[in-house]
């Protein structure tokens, strides 16, 4: 059991917000709502085999960490939250993994935190100095030749029986694992890289310079960037077709994919463009870390929305790539000025790790945030298809509302459990849930579990201790990304909603991730209701150069469509600049849970 030390919050459930807790002992922990990851309500499938959570023993195992030994999920009301496990020998406390029991992995010795910190120690730099070059020749190879095997098989799955489709199905879970076990090896050798430079600036200058800091964590060279380059030479490409510019003019979405098929210079567009688009880059959907939402692999019409809004900005990709490679090279310069001897080597030394793990940052997201996940749904839904021939389900992705094991019940046999039945109800369970507004945490808050390192990617410990002003025209988060600007909001919670973007909106949404790239190319600022400044929005919006603000909690709640907004990046205060008379039917309600 924790230690006994102050308790600072504490919410074990009310009639708005009810928790069904399993163990005395789960109250005592501090659990994050993980609106970081999984906003919307989980679906059975996808917190059986495909939570972020499952390897994290993994992790700390290989690390040895003193501070966190698992990290365990709880679905409340039909959402994803987690807690860290301390290395407490006595504690007992379960979760659920693969459809089963699952028991928090906790050493033997009670003297594992207080000794095994010297060999996280001496063994992290090693991983920051190193691990670049492991990512370019072990496991960024081994990961592209998982893809290709999964691939092939995929291609070939309409001639496959249902008990291949099964096998497959693991082979692809067991991806899926393998993967996750390399982005824990490389986010902690990240973390090697950017705790050691923090470390050199504050040695050699006395102070952390946080903007500085951020601009030389970005990157001009990775698998975004190439995906943004692919799509920006489909616009062009168009552009200079007077065939295909005509078939881009048609209305709606399908109207353009009408249009293109019915001609010879558009069906080569698909085919050569569109399709060699999807197979490279279609590896995601707009929600990476769920299986419900199709991928851009799955579907053509995505794709085309992203081009015709790259036509309709004109991006320039040249311009955008080379500003972010003087911006990097200028920042490279400007942690140097001033230094010499010692203290320039040494800040040369740590600064030239940083850039070297910067890029691996969009490379993880697209080879295993996205690219893991997004195979193993494809899997999934092969199985889906093969169990609505059999007469089992009505629907592919029916299979997304199935447990695990009930999946594998109903490969083996017809009868073992209604598959109907079952999907009818989590199908209802998960609109109810959609009609639940999320607490931002659970439990209980003490300082030793708020000062869980990872944490800071949601926010906190900042977020526990933020307070909404009474006046509802000020909105409090986290200065993110530096700047201050005036604009129109636009708030976006789905990516039907994509569309509605213009020119210069500040953006509002829950979260953002790689599959929004493309309102960063029109945004001039960005407000979210989680996330912490190392978190995907922080980032991005670092890297497109425009003032963000996260981890607020409650913007897509204050703040409507058409509000005029003052942001600062750099303070973190985000005020509404409405009139008086705005209709107060136009906020967003407020449902349970609040």
């Amino acid at each position: 059991m924790p230690k006994p030390e102050e308790i600072l919050g504490q919410f074990l459930g009310d009639a708005s917000f009810p928790v069904a807790w399993d163990s005395e002992v789960e109250k005592d922990f501090f659990w994050v709502y993980d609106d970081l990851h999984c906003p919307h309500p989980v679906s059975p499938m996808f917190f059986d085999i495909g939570g972020w959570w499952l390897t994290c023993d993994h992790m700390f195992r290989r690390f040895g960490t003193p501070f966190a030994v698992d990290w365990l999920a709880k679905n409340i009301n039909g959402y994803v939250y987690t807690t860290a496990i301390p290395p407490d020998p006595a504690l007992r406390i379960d979760s659920t993994e693969y459809s089963a029991r699952y028991g928090a992995r906790v050493p033997r010795d009670a003297d594992f935190g207080a000794t095994m910190g010297a060999y996280l120690d001496t063994v992290l730099p090693v991983y920051g100095d190193q691990f670049a070059d492991w990512w370019r020749d072990r496991f960024r190879p081994e990961m592209e030749r998982n893809f290709v095997y999964l691939e092939a098989r995929l291609d070939a799955a309409e001639r496959m029986t249902l008990a291949e489709v099964a096998c497959l199905l693991e082979d692809a879970i067991d991806i899926h694992d393998r993967h996750w076990k390399i982005h824990w090896m490389l986010n902690f050798a990240q973390l090697s890289a950017t705790l050691n430079l923090r470390a050199v600036m504050e040695k050699t200058r006395g102070t952390v310079d946080e903007e500085l800091l951020g601009r030389l964590q970005n990157s001009a060279s990775d698998r975004n960037w190439d995906s943004i380059e692919a799509l920006w030479r489909m616009k062009d490409e168009v552009r200079g077709d007077p065939d295909l510019r005509s078939a881009f003019a048609a209305d709606g979405l399908a109207g353009i994919v009408e249009a293109l098929r019915a001609t010879e210079r558009g069906g080569r567009f698909i085919s050569e463009r569109i399709t060699s688009y999807q197979r490279e880059y279609g590896w995601h959907a707009v929600w990476s870390h769920e299986f419900i939402f199709p991928t851009l692999r799955e579907q053509m019409e995505p794709v085309i929305k992203l081009v015709r809004g790259y036509l309709e900005t004109d991006y320039d990709y040249p311009a955008a790539i080379e500003a972010m490679r003087l911006d990097i090279e200028a920042a490279a310069r400007e942690i140097l000025d001033g230094l010499t001897g010692a203290a320039l080597e040494e800040m040369r030394t740590a600064n030239a790790v940083n850039l070297r793990m910067a890029p691996l940052t969009p490379d993880h997201h697209f080879y295993i945030d996205q690219g893991a996940n997004a195979h193993l749904r494809l899997v999934l839904m092969a199985a889906g298809r093969k169990l609505v021939e059999a007469g089992r389900l009505d629907q592919p992705d029916d299979v997304m509302f199935l447990r695990y094991n009930e999946l594998r019940a109903l490969i083996g046999g017809a009868d073992a459990v209604d598959g109907r039945v079952l999907v009818a109800a989590r199908r209802a369970e998960r609109q109810a849930s959609e009609q639940v507004r999320p607490r931002d945490w659970i439990g209980t808050a003490t300082s030793s579990q708020l000062a869980f390192p990872y944490l800071v990617n949601w926010g906190y410990p900042d977020r526990f201790y933020q307070k909404q002003s009474a006046d509802e025209r000020k909105v409090t988060g986290l200065g993110a990304s530096p700047g201050v600007i005036e604009g129109v909001a636009r708030v976006v919670l789905t990516v039907d909603e994509f569309d509605e973007v213009r020119d210069g909106d500040i953006l509002v949404c829950q979260m953002t991730n790689p599959a929004w790239v493309v309102l960063f190319t029109k945004i001039a600022g960005l407000v979210t209701d989680t996330g912490g400044t190392t978190s995907h929005p922080a980032v991005l919006a670092r890297e497109f150069g425009i003032p963000a603000v996260v981890g607020t909690s409650v913007a897509t709640h204050r703040i409507v469509t058409g509000d005029r907004l003052r942001i600062d990046g750099s303070t973190g205060l985000v005020e509404i600049l409405r009139n008086d008379s705005t209709d107060s039917a136009l906020r967003p309600s407020v449902p349970v849970g609040l």
